[in-house]
């Protein structure tokens, strides 16, 4: 393996956890903020609406720049907004200084979490086999990291201000330090798909079509992890009557079954391809979400949220690199796409599942996650590409 490859693959990973660390340092002080701008929770929730808009024109921003210009140029500027922008929520006053700053963060993030995902394709490409789902674990530690380090700042009685600007100073100096190991544009190596189609690539009107189809599995995939980040605690809470306590352990379950799947899906991808990742993710994740739902004893519902967790892990890493994949020469405006509309479906998650409590019980309305999580089973067969088997072969030959 060509020694910049694996530099490539270092910094990527590098540029995945700064992006994890960055926005958890955020999320862990958000009490800190909204105590200090003195604002209410409702005001807080739309303000958090202002994040969800930037990173998403973000993410149609970055993709066509990308795609221009290079991921080796457009990933360090994006760390560095991304990682500059982390300190203005700290420095806000009251509540329009504080969505501006909110603003600002999310198209950072936005503009961070396309680029890099783009490198990342480039990456796995050189690589020749599955790498994507270690680079989304890699995000998932950083903010396991933030939540350490945040929690002992809070406890000395650090200000959010100081924080942030410490974290905003070190992601300044990361995405200076890492942005020589990224990958030259013109250097990228063909996929096997490519080489099989004798360099020929998809279509226009067809890549498009099913990028699109990759777009819509991935707003109902990730429509169902932010129906876990935000509804797995109060289900055990509300429904189960657990403790406080013991209702954490949902999402705590959910998570660590995430990220640990993630970590494992790569090898088991090279093995038996993305098509199975997906369709066998999702439907184990169904039978997780059907278990959690159903359960009413605390020990089954917490396992059937870790069962969903490890299903989701690796589908998105698989809908991300198949985009990437699908046109190398818009590599970058795919992955914005199927980001961005999967960005939405996380927003969507509270959205949607909040209006149905007033009709079902909490659990009941976990039924239309489980049914996208059917849906994305019975249509896995959309990451087969048509060149998809001569890949394979290709790819376990190797």
């Amino acid at each position: 393996m060509e020694r910049s490859l694996r530099t490539g693959r270092l910094v990527t990973t590098a540029y995945f956890a700064l992006n994890g660390f960055v926005l958890g340092m955020w999320v862990v002080h958000i009490p800190a903020v909204e105590r200090h701008v003195d604002i209410s929770h409702a005001v807080l929730g739309w303000l958090l609406l202002l994040l969800g808009a930037g990173a998403f024109a973000g993410m149609r921003i970055t993709g066509p720049l990308t795609d221009r210009w290079g991921a080796r140029v457009v990933v360090p500027l994006s760390a560095a907004l991304c990682s500059a922008a982390v300190v203005f929520p700290g420095l806000a006053t009251n509540a329009w200084t504080l969505g501006a700053a909110l603003a600002l963060l999310g198209l950072g993030n936005g503009c961070l979490d396309v680029s890099m995902n783009a490198h990342a394709i480039q990456v796995e490409r050189g690589y020749r086999r599955p790498v994507m789902s270690a680079f989304h674990a890699t995000f998932s530690i950083g903010g396991v990291l933030a939540a350490l380090v945040g929690a002992r700042t809070l406890s000395w009685g650090w200000s959010p201000a100081a924080t942030l600007g410490s974290v905003a100073v070190l992601g300044l100096a990361v995405a200076a330090l890492a942005a020589r190991g990224l990958l030259p544009t013109e250097n990228a190596v063909p996929s096997p798909a490519e080489e099989a189609s004798g360099g020929q690539t998809q279509p226009v009107h067809r890549a498009s079509r099913r990028i699109w189809a990759l777009a819509a599995l991935a707003l109902m995939l990730m429509l169902c992890e932010g129906v876990a980040n935000d509804w797995s605690t109060l289900h055990l809470r509300d429904v189960l009557n657990a403790t406080a306590a013991t209702a954490a352990l949902a999402y705590g379950a959910f998570a660590t079954a995430m990220t640990i799947g993630r970590l494992l899906t790569d090898r088991v991808a090279m093995r038996f391809g993305p098509v199975a990742i997906l369709r066998y993710g999702a439907a184990l994740a169904a039978v997780g979400l059907t278990t959690a739902t159903f359960s009413t004893w605390i020990p089954l519902a917490l396992a059937g949220w870790a069962v969903f967790g490890a299903g989701l892990s690796g589908c998105i890493p698989q809908l991300f690199s198949a985009a990437g994949h699908a046109d190398p020469s818009t590599a970058g405006t795919n992955v914005s796409r199927v980001a961005g509309l999967g960005y939405l479906g996380m927003l969507a998650g509270p959205a949607v599942i909040g209006p149905l409590t007033h009709f079902l019980p909490l659990n009941l309305t976990f039924l239309l996650p489980l049914g996208f999580c059917v849906v994305a089973a019975c249509a896995a067969g959309l990451l087969r590409s048509p060149h998809s088997a001569p890949s394979r072969l290709q790819a376990e030959a190797a």
